[in-house]
């Protein structure tokens, strides 16, 4: 592929249709004026790389001045992956190394039938009486499409706090077993997840239901603050 089959995007007619779409989208918002070499190559690599998975735009800004406001465009180009009618991740002054990393984890988002089908066949069902290890390219299927509400945990080994929220995590997926999922996120090793939910401090917990995240807090709360929570993410109607 050579870059000039990469789309550019000079209206926002075209661009709403693009992101509405239902494979992600990893565009390049710039000034209008030349780009660097590097990222020209990056940007037809990761088209060619991530064929039907992946949608790679230029959104040219000098064109199409609404562009810089709407997402915040400086005199650098801005690099940001989008899935699912949201902003995931985004780069300031991207680098081709950036451009790579960001198609990749982006095209992972997309599920794939095919190993869908397999694991169904291959992995038991995950245990709901445990909480549940959850990573960048999993969290779309066991948090945002679960038929449970969840609370996810985002956490890190080296973080004091976290290990004191933990056990609390344990007994509470055993006591709400069938009724609540407990995800847990480590942030060191899922950066896309953290970065997406602008995760400032851990632990983080963060309750979802039907889809929709419904609230967040940060820090070690105690047991009986945390149950309560759950009690009132169950009766919530959304």
């Amino acid at each position: 592929m050579t870059t000039a089959e990469i789309p550019v995007i000079t209206a926002n007619g075209s661009l709403e249709a693009e992101l509405q779409g239902d494979k992600p989208v990893l565009m390049l918002v710039w000034d209008g004026g030349s780009l660097r070499r590097d990222l020209e190559v990056a940007l037809a690599e990761a088209a060619k790389s991530h064929a039907g998975k992946l949608r790679v735009l230029k959104v040219d800004a000098g064109q199409y001045p609404e562009a810089a406001e709407r997402f915040g465009l400086n005199k650098h180009p801005l690099l940001i992956g989008w899935y699912g009618g949201e902003e995931r991740v985004r780069r300031n002054k991207p680098w081709a190394a950036d451009v790579a990393g960001l198609a990749a984890d982006l095209a992972a988002l997309l599920p794939d039938p095919a190993a869908e089908e397999t694991a169904e066949e291959e992995t038991p069902d995950v245990p709901e009486d445990k909480p549940v290890h959850v990573t960048d390219q999993t969290f779309m299927e066991l948090v945002m499409e679960s038929r449970l509400p969840v609370v996810v945990d985002f956490w890190a080994e080296w973080c004091r706090p976290c290990k004191m929220v933990a056990p609390i995590l344990e007994r509470l997926a055993a006591e709400y077993a069938g009724r609540v999922r407990i995800a847990k996120v480590d942030v060191d090793a899922n950066p896309v997840l953290a970065q997406q939910f602008r995760i400032m401090s851990i632990p983080t917990l963060m309750f979802v239901k039907n889809g929709k995240i419904v609230g967040q807090s940060a820090g070690a709360a105690p047991e009986p603050a945390i149950r309560d929570v759950i009690e009132q993410l169950i009766a919530l109607q959304v």
